[in-house]
């Protein structure tokens, strides 16, 4: 019995190795047929060249000053985490600071959250009303006049935006 069971054992690794093998051979010969578009072949240089930027990660949870992993770090509820824009004010953004700071330290871009995880959006979203113009004391889009500002000073400007988000089932 102890025989058999050796050989089917051994022909199950030999059977999964096989398996395994062949995803790793099929997925190095799609990676060698991957040809990208010169656009983006474009977009690549132009990103290594501009060598120095600024991320900038902003939202509702700097409400709370503790990061944009803020829900999860410190386990908080959506109820909790949905009371956060009555909260966001930020009176003093001055987009045209911004893009000089940046500008004055040689950068070439600026990245910022548009919608991290949470799903709020920084600007004047059309498809919910989860977003800083609709629910905050604020009521303005400074995506808009950070990518106005930007196009001034010449800084070119890139939102990173998830669209995973907390507030989905099946998140």
């Amino acid at each position: 019995m102890a025989r058999i069971w050796r050989v089917s054992v051994t022909k199950h690794a030999r059977i999964v190795t096989l398996v395994i093998a062949s995803l790793l051979v099929g997925s190095a010969i799609a990676q060698t047929n991957y040809q990208p578009a010169p656009e983006n072949l474009q977009a690549r240089r132009e990103f290594q060249d501009a060598k120095f930027g600024m991320f900038i990660h902003w939202g509702v949870y700097s409400v709370l000053g503790a990061g944009e992993w803020v829900f999860h770090d410190h386990t908080l509820t959506l109820d909790e985490y949905n009371r956060l824009p009555l909260f966001f004010d930020p009176e003093k953004f001055d987009a045209k600071a911004w893009v000089a700071l940046a500008k004055a330290a040689g950068m070439k871009y600026i990245t910022i959250t548009s919608r991290h995880h949470d799903g709020f959006a920084m600007f004047d979203s059309k498809v919910s009303d989860w977003n800083i113009v609709q629910r905050t004391p604020y009521k303005k889009d400074p995506l808009k006049m950070l990518a106005e500002e930007c196009h001034r000073q010449g800084i070119k400007l890139f939102f990173y935006y998830s669209q995973w988000e907390w507030h989905n089932a099946n998140y």
